[in-house]
């Protein structure tokens, strides 16, 4: 059974959603087992928090996306439908139910993110670190990908989070330079740059993400490729920016796939090892490929 997705965007000025942005209704008992545990647990997924259109074809597939520090970001990107605002107090129980959980799923690539804490002086690390630590010890077999917010800098910090043996660390770069005022007000593109740069330099398997339908031009996602590549980014996703509400940032074209399929094709001529793109591509969307 398919269901559109509730896009909208400027009162007058809507453009007409394409038939190709279509997704299951979550349905099936791989998709109740989740659930179930995501309840059981007190967990928060990225795909319940992030209005992500793929939740019933990776739930039914028995795998989710798991977000820890919360689920209210302390940043105010306008394409992101998490919540703003002041965080809870941090639950150092939290790393050891995610643990848990992945353990009792039996899951073999988890994928972990989390919301940005900018007003904790590590940046939530110590957490990140314990949920890879337990996650690793609980199922020494499972491969993880962390899903890792920007730390402003503070070095340190990254080192720690990305220091507890996933094997791979992604960082989103959302969307090319001239829109980042926009989409990424708290952000900086080079710094975010930097970070991956970084995250190269200690060792791990890169990635990173870019939305499309933005606004942005060929030209320019072809130059974001490059900044990337430069900065040494291994895997690359692409995919179609939705719209969450109508407080979020408005969608400026629908992109056509075949579009999605050049992107691809470049990112591969161009060097990446490994590109995911297409109108309904996330982050973590066939994550377990990357590896």
């Amino acid at each position: 059974m398919l269901i559109e997705l509730p896009v909208v965007s400027k009162k007058n000025d809507r453009p007409k959603k394409p038939d190709w942005l279509r997704v299951r209704l979550p349905i099936g008992e791989n998709y109740k087992k989740v659930r179930k545990l995501v309840d059981e647990y007190k967990l928060h997924t990225i795909c319940q928090s992030g209005h992500c259109p793929n939740m019933g074809e990776c739930w039914g597939e028995g795998t989710a996306t798991f977000m820890i520090l919360g689920n209210v970001c302390t940043r105010s990107c306008s394409f992101c439908a998490v919540a703003t605002g002041r965080p809870p107090e941090l639950d150092t129980d939290e790393p050891l139910r995610v643990a848990e959980a992945i353990k009792l799923m039996q899951v073999k690539h988890a994928v972990i993110t989390s919301v940005n804490r900018d007003e904790l002086k590590d940046k939530g690390a110590k957490i990140w670190f314990e949920t890879v630590k337990f996650t690793k010890e609980l199922s020494p077999l499972t491969t993880i990908e962390t899903l890792i917010p920007d730390v402003r800098a503070k070095w340190d910090a990254l080192e720690l989070m990305i220091s507890a043996g996933q094997e791979v660390v992604s960082h989103n770069i959302e969307t090319v330079p001239s829109l980042y005022r926009k989409v990424r007000p708290q952000a900086k593109y080079l710094r975010s740059l930097e970070q991956i740069k970084r995250t190269k330099d200690f060792g791990k398997r890169t990635k990173s993400g870019v939305m499309a339908g933005l606004g942005e031009t060929k030209e320019e996602m072809m130059q974001t490729m490059d900044d990337l590549l430069e900065y040494g980014c291994d895997v690359l996703t692409i995919g179609q920016y939705l719209q969450p509400t109508k407080r979020h940032i408005a969608i400026a074209e629908y992109v056509h796939p075949d579009v999605f399929a050049e992107y691809k094709e470049i990112g591969l001529q161009k060097g990446f090892d490994y590109v995911e793109s297409g109108p309904m591509v996330r982050s973590s969307y066939h994550a377990e490929r990357h590896i």
